[in-house]
């Protein structure tokens, strides 16, 4: 099994961490002692130390030279810099994934060497409580095996698809990488509705979270789409009806289309501003 290496100890990171080590498969299985984190962060490094056991490093260039994955985990503004002085200690049949927003597969050949294998991903905030999605994207470089270790570790978290090309790890940004703080202010508008209607604030909490978490399990689980799960708890003249009417009536999907076309433009202009 590969030796890997997370440069960054921060949320993300940890939660990968966790999600490898947690598995039980024989294909996918991995030790402590083939996990290194290395981060300026003393205090960071100790906390995964105690909890998973690994093996931690301040410097990163020491910490990647027995690597075979290279987890790119920090700051989008920091990358470049970080990237740039791993070069001269790369293994050139390593493998980099890249977890930062906004840097392009180009910038990060060039930061890194032009024939490095390189997987970039767009992964999202449920990826904390093993519930991601990320899309992933391969550059000319990456092998076949080196894709399904990508997979591997992101699946470790959640779930992930593979994208036939850079430009729609944008697509992703608006609709998985940002979009748990769509629902999230769904979420906060019903509770807010609800407490104007009368329930406590923990009523109408709770009641919103779970049915939102039991949405989402039953769009899993059902073999209809969304659309058919809408129109069959929709029925003519009752109350779902009258709120669905409402919604459609207000634009709810065009403002949803707009929201989602003003996240992938930005997504593009960061790769432009931080490349």
């Amino acid at each position: 099994m590969a030796n890997i290496t997370f440069i960054g100890a921060g949320n993300m990171a940890s939660s990968i961490i966790g999600g490898l080590l947690a598995q039980d498969t024989a294909s996918n299985s991995y030790q402590a002692q083939q996990i290194t984190a290395s981060d300026p962060n003393l205090e960071a490094l100790a906390a995964l130390n105690t909890k998973f056991g690994i093996q931690t490093e301040v410097d990163n260039n020491q910490a990647c030279l027995n690597a075979d994955i290279i987890v790119l985990a920090v700051k989008p503004q920091v990358l470049k810099a970080v990237a740039q002085r791993l070069q001269s200690v790369i293994k050139p049949q390593a493998l980099v994934i890249s977890i930062a927003a906004g840097i392009n597969g180009d910038s990060l050949s060039q930061w890194l060497g032009n024939s490095i294998a390189i997987v970039r991903c767009m992964p999202n905030t449920p990826a904390l409580v093993g519930q991601g999605a990320t899309g992933l994207f391969a550059n000319r470089h990456v092998t076949e095996p080196q894709k399904q270790q990508a997979e591997a570790l992101l699946n470790a978290v959640g779930t992930s698809i593979w994208l036939d090309s850079e430009e729609l790890i944008d697509s992703v940004t608006a609709v998985s990488g940002s979009g748990p703080a769509y629902f999230f202010l769904l979420m906060e508008a019903m509770i807010e509705a609800g407490v104007k209607q009368g329930l406590s604030v923990e009523q109408a909490q709770q009641l919103t979270l779970q049915t939102a978490a039991g949405a989402a399990t039953l769009a899993q689980q059902s073999d209809v789409d969304v659309a058919e799960l809408r129109r069959r708890v929709t029925s003519p003249g009752g109350t779902t009806e009258q709120a669905i009417l409402s919604f459609e009536k207000a634009g709810l999907r065009k403002i949803v289309d707009t929201a989602m076309v003003a996240c992938a433009d930005r997504s593009k202009t960061m790769a432009v501003e931080l490349s």
